[in-house]
């Protein structure tokens, strides 16, 4: 079928409103965008239709689905229009004319999903994009796992941090009591985990030789405050950055330390004050990384901002490498807790993603490589991008609510309009980022990052 023969088609599918929610293709993927629970009130008030693929590791059964109303069935083929899912999906998968609503990670050019962007181009598909689903005034995000990504990102840190220790030969060690995320019973057990650590750090203590035991948080948004919501269960106490070199050592309780802009860069031109407003508009072309003066005194790092290769990255090989230099091999910092997971970003020497059943690689700054896993040489770093499936149905059922909203307006819409007729929401329109096959004017910096892409072919 030709683009235009499915465009022509499109107008009687979307009249019957019908929905998919597709399967997740990536491996440990046990999230769903839209829960039976909120699917069963979307078809009793929005009298909406639900088509249901059959996963294997959707933490929400079929029989779920099913109990609700919803059809249990293959969406490619079929007639639903308007497919929602999570992760990004494979070429194979899309359909000219059909609507695909997932976390595409396209928006900063990401080499490794310019190739899908193109096929949905091709084929005449389009696309919104949850993480462009903002308040149109602020640009605050509305549809988001931030949090839940925090937490169980907090608790990977903490237990990646007990394997180095051991790795190490270091003891006392309470944090090798820790099991993964997804082992325990949803958040409640995770907490229980956690406050039994905390008392453990009370009565045991920490090892002599990492104190004082710094966790430093980079960044103050959602992430970040699901992951200082775990670690607040801790022993701790809290200090500013500028208190960081003059700390006194406490086997029993853990210093806590939020960054924010204006202590992580400093403006090239020694004159000029720090501007919040300035720095976003700028980035590196007028603002340097200054982080580097903090690493000597950081246990645990946990990065929790949201980055572009606009903004200076703040840990680069190079500072790794004079940190292990200036402290012949033996630096306080152990594991760094990359939850924004970008590759070679914030954090240089993030040049891979890894999973949730092997969610460490330990990264050498003398040699420069990484290694699966956990070593004694090197500093940890825990960079799985889909931490929230560590928690499946909270934090799905979570999403499913906020994003219950949207969905009879996405659902409804008529996609067979020109762009600038499309009636949805504002919110939502401004995450469209292919109409009909076209980049919408907001994303039409994207040819750029598709031609780059294409010409290194």
């Amino acid at each position: 079928m030709s683009v235009a023969q499915a465009w022509n088609n499109f107008g009687a599918i979307t009249m019957k409103t019908r929905v998919g929610i597709r399967r997740e293709d990536k491996s440990f993927e046990l999230r769903t965008p839209l829960v039976p629970d909120d699917v069963q009130y979307l078809a009793q008030q929005h009298g909406l239709e639900f088509v249901v693929e059959p996963s294997h590791q959707r933490g929400f059964c079929e029989a779920n689905y099913k109990k609700v109303g919803a059809r249990i069935g293959n969406i490619r083929g079929s007639d639903v229009p308007v497919v929602f899912g999570l992760k990004e999906i494979p070429h194979t998968e899309f359909e000219p004319g059909k609507v695909y609503v997932f976390f595409a990670h396209v928006i900063k050019g990401q080499p490794q999903n310019m190739a899908m962007l193109r096929h949905v181009m091709d084929i005449g598909a389009t696309l919104i994009d949850y993480e462009r689903i903002v308040e149109v005034q602020s640009g605050k995000r509305l549809i988001f796992f931030g949090n839940w990504a925090g937490y169980a990102g907090m608790a990977e840190a903490l237990r990646a941090l007990g394997q180095k220790l051991a790795a190490e030969g270091i003891k006392p060690n309470p944090f090798t009591k820790l099991r993964p995320t997804y082992e325990y019973d949803g958040l409640k057990g995770l907490e229980k985990a956690i406050r039994e650590l905390g008392e453990s750090i009370k009565e045991e203590g920490v090892p002599p030789a990492l104190t004082p035991f710094v966790v430093g948080f980079i960044g103050y948004g959602n992430t970040s405050k699901g992951a200082q919501a775990i670690f607040d269960l801790l022993p701790h106490r809290e200090v500013s950055p500028a208190d960081l070199a003059t700390l006194a050592p406490d086997r029993h309780s853990i210093y806590k330390v939020v960054f924010r802009e204006e202590h992580t860069v400093r403006p090239r031109d020694p004159r000029q004050a720090f501007d919040l407003q300035d720095y976003y508009a700028n980035g590196k072309a007028k603002y340097d990384s200054q982080f580097s003066q903090y690493l000597p005194y950081l246990t645990v790092i946990m990065n929790c901002i949201y980055w572009s290769d606009k903004q200076p990255r703040l840990i680069t090989r190079s500072d790794a490498r004079d940190l292990y230099q200036q402290t012949q091999g033996n630096p306080r910092l152990r594991v760094i807790g990359d939850i924004s997971c970008d590759i070679e970003g914030a954090i240089e020497f993030t040049t891979e993603i890894t999973k949730p059943e092997q969610p460490f690689f330990t990264y050498d700054p003398m040699s420069g490589k990484n290694a699966l896993g956990v070593a004694k040489q090197g500093i940890v770093v825990m960079a799985v991008d889909n931490l929230p499936t560590e928690l499946p149905r909270e934090s799905s059922t979570s999403f499913s609510q906020t994003l219950s909203q949207f969905v009879p307006a996405i659902a409804k819409a008529d996609y067979a309009v020109p762009f600038e007729k499309l009636a949805l929401p504002p919110e939502v329109k401004k995450a469209v980022i292919v109409y009909r096959g076209k980049l919408t004017p907001e994303y039409e910096y994207l040819k750029d990052h598709l031609l780059k892409q294409e010409s290194r072919k």
